[in-house]
Formats: C-alpha cells, structure tokens, sequence
C-alpha cells in the first residue's frame, strides 16, 4: 500500500548511477519568470511548492543554471538546504540571451565556470547529477564531457548525464563519459524519443522525460483519456504520468508547477494504476 502522507512512494524507484531515486521527480523550470526569465510572480509560493514536493515523497530535484537564469537554482538551495536525501540534479551548456532565449554553449571554460556557480548556488561540495544541457555543434562533445569527467575526477560531480540526444550522440558520448541519465522530450503524444527511451532501458540508463504532461486532443469529451478520467475519477494529467510510468522502468517524469495544488495533484498520479486495457488503449490512441 502506498504511504498516503508521501504518494510519490507509488512509483517505485530507478537507478541515477549509484544514487537510487523515486521514479516520480520535480522539474523546476517554471518556478522562474515568464519565458523562464527572471523571478516568478511569487517567490514565496515557489518555495512552498519545493518543501510540499519532499514532504510528499519527491527526492529527485531538476533544475539548470539557464533557468532563470540562476534563480531556481537560488530558490532551490533557499527552500530546501541542506538537502538530506534529496538529489539535486542540474545542467549547464545553454546561454541565455532574453526571455525564451536558448543558445548553446559547451565551450571548456564556459562549462567549468557553470558548475562552479552552481556549486555555489545550491550550496553543495558535489553536484550529485550534471547534465549538459546541449551539444554544442560548435564544439567536439569530446571536449565538452572531457572537462565534465575532468569536474567528476575532482569530486565537483558525482554523475553525468545528456539532454536532448539522438542514439548516436549518446554512443559518442559513452564513449567519453559514464553517462546515468538522458532527459529528452517524451510524452504520451509526442514520442520521437522512442528508441532513445528503449536504449536507455536496455543500457541502465535513466531516462527523465521533459514536458510530461501533454494531452492535447484526448482530454477532449468522448475520448480514450476523458473516459478514464470518469473511471479513476482522475485527470488527464495524472493519467499521462501514470502512461509514462508504466511505459517502461527506465522512467523518471519530472513535472512541473507554481502552484501547490497541482504539484499534489501531478504527485498522485504515481498512486494510479492503468490495466493492461488501459494503457494500450491510451498508447493506441496516441
């Protein structure tokens, strides 16, 4: 029976290399400004939604440098240091030029002075799971990870993980660094990410999908999705992470919120369990 005080319990737990995590984590991307700039509406609430994410069992944090920027970082370290058994895990590789604005950047220096910031935001001697953001197609990846493996000889990260890779990239990758993680766009409506998932689970890797939570024309009256909203009487959210979950072991959703209540309404989604029907009836449909 899943622990009703600490719900993200339910999803059972997957491997961050050496650091064991349950499979239902916490993205702090919007806890920032509109297009993820600057200080958000209500910083005290964002706080609130961190602490309330632990107390119901969340013990893996996703943030990055870029978010913000800095300012989740900063929010996470004041919410929630020390962390006890909380992994934090953040990225760097992306430069921020304005509000929505995203450009890569895995140049050595650049790259080491990111992690030595965050260090320092968040408060930590060890980043326990450091993932670059991006590849920089400016810059050979083997240079970009080399400085990261060079930061984890040196007792700065404890794990390395990608974003946002094809199978070849992580191949090359591996290659260079122990990669734990690979954290793609993946959710029941857009799976481009399909062989890259499957790979991960075959290899042990976790595999933290971005942007979750998406329905679009399924939540719609009449649908797969609206039908099981009626029999769990849950929402479409929470069935699209209960999807995910079941979707395969490798698994780690991290969605994200401002707002205490659906932060509490995203964690019980790892309480649902589709039948067989249901989820080929979900997949299908998608």
């Amino acid at each position: 029976m899943t622990d009703t005080k600490a719900p993200a319990a339910g999803a059972g737990t997957v491997a961050i290399g050496s650091l064991q995590v349950r499979r239902l984590g916490f993205g702090a991307m919007q806890i920032t400004g509109p297009g993820i700039w600057g200080e958000p509406a209500d910083r005290d609430e964002c706080k609130r939604v961190l602490r309330r994410a632990v107390e119901l069992g969340v013990d893996f944090i996703d943030t990055a440098d870029s978010y913000g920027p800095y300012v989740s970082e900063e929010l996470i370290r004041e919410a929630l240091h020390p962390y006890g058994d909380v992994v934090i895990g953040t990225k760097g590789g992306l430069l921020r030029t304005g509000p929505g604005g995203w450009v890569p950047c895995g140049q050595p220096a650049y790259l080491r002075q990111e992690v030595e910031m965050s260090l320092r935001r968040l408060g930590l001697d060890t980043i326990d799971l450091y993932q670059l953001h991006r590849i920089d197609p400016a810059v050979p990846v083997e240079d970009s990870l080399g400085e990261l493996v060079a930061m984890q000889g040196e007792g700065k990260i404890r794990h390395i993980g990608l974003s946002e890779v094809n199978l070849d990239e992580i191949k090359a990758a591996r290659a260079v660094a122990e990669i734990v993680s690979v954290q793609n766009l993946y959710n029941l409506t857009d799976r481009r990410s399909e062989a890259v998932l499957d790979h991960c689970a075959e290899e042990g890797i976790a595999f933290i999908p971005w942007f979750p939570i998406a329905t679009g024309a399924l939540a719609r009256p009449g649908g797969v999705l609206d039908k099981l909203t009626h029999e769990f009487d849950a929402t479409p959210a929470q069935l699209a992470l209960a999807w995910l979950l079941r979707r395969s072991p490798a698994m780690l959703p991290i969605p994200g919120t401002k707002s205490v209540t659906h932060l509490e309404e995203n964690v019980a989604a790892a309480t649902l369990t589709l039948t067989d029907a249901q989820y080929e009836a979900l997949t299908n449909a998608a």
